[in-house]
């Protein structure tokens, strides 16, 4: 059985981009029946960017709900909240043991914050031993990650090599990246990557309205309506592209080249398209988020199986390093 984990944080609704470029392909992974999918709310994670009890709540429901709205198969597969897996904090406490200073000195995480290092906590800085820790916890044998989290995978291999090396037992499967190179950067409504850091995302589970105005709000050139356009240097044409069919792609690429097809007939398109294909998993969100109950249970029952992985892994742990 291949073991397959993936995370997403809990630092608001995910987002168009976290759809495709994550959940969906992961879900379709879970489906193969030789594979065993552990996806996890890394709300620890979290914590080293948000202090808001409220916000972090109120963002792992909407997670939760995400993947229950595209039908995660939780029976067959794993679901769980990190913070209700405490396991993994002691298992990061080894792991930092064996990891070097330097290696998260260069990692993404902490140099992309360096320059301010008052704005750098201790949980940022470790932020790659706890990644390695989840994913080491459970033998996950592949991880889909985007392509700014590669580094951080291979430094969780490195991490679990070190370890088994200097044990003198391989303890930790090696894990290796899955990265999708069909939806590896899906742009946001300003061109550059869809993030909840730059504000330039698609929430697809907006009302109705206030959904239409975030599509309206996507960046566009002064091109006038009568004029032909260059779709590949549009955004509005860069997001459909990844929602919309072959023939549906071609007719709006024709419709773009012939002119006399204005960006807010391209930014309608767009919208209609995102209420047509996703209209159940909005329908079935907005039940869950009134119905958090639900998630609870689900959550509960995924944590319970965790567990019993984490606890085995641990005591394996605890064996080689003189613990037991």
């Amino acid at each position: 059985m291949n073991r397959i984990l993936t995370g997403i944080q809990s630092t608001n609704v995910p987002h168009l981009g976290n759809i495709l470029g994550a959940i969906l392909p992961a879900i379709e992974l879970s489906k193969n029946k030789n594979n065993e999918s552990l996806f996890f709310i890394a709300d620890l994670h979290t914590l080293t960017s948000v202090k808001d009890a409220a916000f972090i709540k109120q963002s792992t429901n909407a997670v939760a709900a995400t993947w229950l709205a595209f039908n995660f198969d939780t029976e067959k597969n794993i679901f769980y909240r990190q913070s209700r897996v405490p396991q993994v904090t002691e298992l990061t406490w080894y792991l930092n043991c064996f990891t070097p200073f330097p290696m998260l000195a260069n990692a993404h995480s902490y140099k992309d914050k360096s320059s301010k290092l008052s704005d750098v906590n201790a949980g940022l800085f470790t932020y790659p031993v706890l990644m390695a820790a989840d994913i080491l916890l459970y033998d996950a044998n592949h991880v889909p990650v985007g392509k700014d989290q590669v580094q951080h995978l291979e430094m969780a291999a490195d991490i679990a090599k070190t370890f088994n090396y200097k044990m003198g037992k391989d303890v930790f499967v090696i894990p290796e990246a899955m990265v999708d190179n069909r939806v590896m950067n899906v742009p946001g409504i300003d061109g550059q990557k869809m993030s909840k850091s730059y504000n330039n995302f698609i929430n697809i589970f907006l009302p109705e309205k206030e959904l239409k105005k975030v599509v309206q709000s996507i960046v566009t050139d002064s091109t006038p309506l009568e004029d032909p356009k260059n779709p590949d240097t549009c955004n509005v044409f860069n997001i459909y592209k990844l929602l919309a069919s072959t023939n549906e792609t071609e007719t709006m690429r024709a419709n773009y080249l012939n002119g006399g097809f204005g960006f807010g007939h391209a930014k309608t398109a767009l919208y209609e398209l995102i209420l047509q294909q996703y209209k159940e998993p909005r329908i079935k969100f907005d039940y869950l988020m009134n119905n958090t109950s639900i998630l609870e249970k689900e959550l509960a029952i995924g944590e319970a199986k965790a567990s019993q992985l984490a606890n085995q892994k641990l005591l394996e742990v605890r064996e080689v390093i003189g613990y037991n």
